[in-house]
Formats: C-alpha cells, sequence, structure tokens
C-alpha cells in the first residue's frame, strides 16, 4: 500500500527530530531527577481515582435504581439481580476512597511511612 520511501522518511524525520532535540532535552538529567519528576507527576493520581471512583459509583447507583424500576414494572423480563449487582458494585465504588484512606492511614502513622508494634507494658483487670 505505502512505499517503502515513505517509511524511510518518516523514520528519518523521527530520528533526526530526536537528535536534534535530545542536546537540549537531556543536559543535566540524572538518574534522581527522573525519579523526581516521576514522583511528581504521580501524586495526582490518587485524586483522580477518587474523582473516578465517585462518578463511576454514582453511575452505576443510578442505573441499578433504574434496573431494580425495570423489574417492577416487568419482572419476568429483568431479573433483580442486575440491579442489585449494580447498587452492591456501585456502593462499592463510592465507598473505595473512604476505605484506601483509612487503609493508608493505618499503614502510615505519620513518622515516614514504618508501622510501630503494639506494646504492652502491664495488664490490670481490677478483679476484687
Amino acid at each position: 500500500m505505502f512505499k517503502k520511501s515513505y517509511y524511510k522518511l518518516g523514520a528519518a524525520i523521527t530520528a533526526g527530530m530526536i537528535v536534534g532535540s535530545a542536546g537540549d532535552a537531556m543536559a543535566g538529567t540524572t538518574f534522581s531527577t527522573i525519579a523526581q519528576n516521576i514522583q511528581v507527576s504521580t501524586a495526582s493520581i490518587p485524586g483522580l481515582l477518587t474523582a473516578l471512583s465517585y462518578l463511576f459509583g454514582v453511575l452505576l447507583g443510578v442505573l441499578g435504581v433504574m434496573k431494580i424500576k425495570d423489574h417492577v414494572e416487568n419482572p419476568s423480563q429483568t431479573p433483580l439481580k442486575d440491579g442489585a449487582i449494580r447498587l452492591a458494585a456501585g456502593g462499592a465504588l463510592f465507598a473505595l476512597p473512604i476505605i484506601y484512606d483509612a487503609m493508608f492511614n493505618t499503614v502510615d502513622n505519620g513518622i515516614g511511612g514504618n508501622t510501630l508494634a503494639a506494646t504492652l507494658n502491664k495488664a490490670a483487670f481490677n478483679v476484687k
């Protein structure tokens, strides 16, 4: 369909653009700056996942209510489990950010992410 010369021309242009821009872009780049850029770039992912989780949780909840309405209007055509599954999945998605936050706060105690072992110094049963 395309001639090989088109592919060669495209490859040459791409390689020229990469080589031409590599001098400025790669100047002073070390592994630590790359890792820092990755960390900064991924810092907003939990907020994005929270927003998507709430959005799809509400969407599945509304769709679940509509399926239950369809079941009430015509029980032989639409089974009740279709609406119940959508409601359960919507509730799970809606609760996901709250559960994630609770898990994160349980593991991260504010001192660098390390958990501390529980200690028992004294047991007092107050038995008379």
